[in-house]
């Protein structure tokens, strides 16, 4: 994606996929993976990525010093650290599931294991720490070996997974432990505002569009004028309070409609980067008043507030009570309010084509979905069931769509799927009008 910051992950397999399971939450990343259970070879794919990307991360710190030492970093480099909430896991796993209470630790610092032995009141009777050598593995190793052949420990818990794997081979009871979602949250986030080309975002210009949605409803539900100025003056409050917390400036454009103006920086950490939006929750809650809000990003204020009116678009079309984001590149960001927030192309522009499709009983929403969906997962055949959950409509209603779409050529039967010997087959639907828009070619 053209405006996207390219980050490099390096790391062994089983870490590098929860990495790249929470890059979904962070759309302005497009990673480049190297991944190895070898971590020897974290010097040389650091060497090979620091020509294609903004920033490294690291899956660990011990990956991390091997690489540092070998190559001198062009990019701001990270790594994910561990902290106690790996330590929590590992912990529960050891005590809960094989009653150990003795232990022997390392890549752990003295200070972490002592707070989070406080908080888990759990009787972890000793408690060994290595510090020897941070990266002699043997002497790591020897250490875990020791304690255990002494009866000193029931069982150890490493940071480093070459230390795991012998002594899993020497059979001693042991866990890896490893980053949680929170530790890989907080590394993306710091990898994030580390690159260049987020610190010259951070003051761009963003616009913002608030529509109050079936505001002219509202308006004819009001028993008297003096009611209708006092609920406006309350939404003023409310928007007021919320754009206040973006620095920002906020503009009545009459008609249930306001405009507000910030700066990127400022946006993307009140929204902890697109993933929460509370002003829709909270004019819900103090005023029954669902919004539609579409921001936008661009190179000019004529292009950002452009792009805001389209993303107001988006939201309106996907039945309003949500916020969309457009950027420079017109791809759109969104729900906002999405656990892994969609990003796609902002829309198909062949008027022959959408209007085919809209009279197929394709709309602009079902059409944003489809193409949502096959953006982040690069599938397009599917199931009626698959289809009706992207949709969001019953299985019944998405055979009756599919029947349509079929008869307008924007979808075709490729193949059937049979569940069970029992099972009744499931016919596979291939959507064949993504040749026709150009998203396959």
């Amino acid at each position: 994606m053209q405006n996207s910051i390219k980050i490099g992950v390096i790391g062994p397999t089983i870490i590098v996929d929860k990495i790249r399971e929470v890059l979904k939450s962070f759309p302005n990343f497009s990673p480049v993976i190297r991944a190895s259970n070898e971590i020897l070879d974290a010097p040389d794919f650091a060497s090979e990525l620091m020509g294609q990307v903004e920033v490294l991360l690291f899956s660990g710190y011990y990956p991390y010093k091997i690489a540092k030492e070998r190559v001198d970093f062009t990019v701001p480099a990270h790594y994910i650290p561990l902290t106690g909430t790996g330590l929590f896991r590992s912990l529960f796993r050891m005590h809960h599931h094989k009653k150990m209470e003795r232990l022997s630790i390392d890549m752990l610092d003295n200070r972490t294991v002592e707070r989070v032995l406080a908080e888990v009141e759990e009787p972890f009777t000793k408690v060994h720490l290595y510090e020897g050598t941070l990266f002699d593995l043997d002497e790591m190793v020897r250490f875990h070996q020791e304690k255990y052949e002494n009866k000193e420990s029931d069982g150890a818990l490493t940071g480093v997974k070459k230390v795991a794997e012998a002594l899993t081979r020497l059979q001693i009871p042991n866990d890896w432990v490893v980053p949680t979602v929170q530790d890989i949250s907080v590394a993306l986030e710091r990898a994030l505002l580390s690159t260049e080309k987020r610190r010259n975002k951070d003051s761009q210009i963003v616009f913002g569009l608030i529509q109050i949605d079936d505001f002219s409803q509202l308006l004819e539900r009001s028993s008297s004028e003096h009611a209708v100025q006092r609920w406006k003056l309350e939404i003023q409050r409310l928007l007021l309070d919320y754009v206040g917390c973006l620095d920002g400036h906020l503009t009545n454009l009459g008609g249930g409609e306001y405009l507000f103006v910030t700066t990127r920086g400022i946006f993307e950490r009140e929204t902890r980067g697109y993933k929460t939006m509370p002003i829709l929750a909270e004019s819900k809650k103090a005023l029954g008043l669902s919004l539609s809000v579409g921001v936008g990003f661009g190179r000019s204020a004529n292009e950002a507030g452009t792009h805001a009116r389209l993303a107001l678009r988006q939201s309106r079309e996907f039945g309003g009570d949500i916020c969309f984001l457009v950027r420079e590149d017109r791809t759109v960001i969104g729900p906002v309010e999405m656990s892994h927030p969609m990003t796609y192309e902002l829309s198909v522009t062949d008027e022959r084509f959408l209007e085919r499709a809209q009279r197929a009983g394709m709309t602009a929403t079902y059409l944003s979905k489809l193409m949502a969906q096959v953006t982040r997962l690069g599938k397009t055949e599917y199931t009626a069931a698959e289809l009706a959950t992207i949709l969001g409509v019953t299985v019944r209603s998405a055979h009756r769509i599919l029947l349509q779409w079929m008869d307008a050529e924007l979808v075709e039967i490729v193949g059937i799927e049979k569940i069970s010997v029992k099972g009744r087959p499931r016919q596979i639907y291939r959507l064949s009008f993504l040749d026709e828009v150009g998203m396959l070619a």
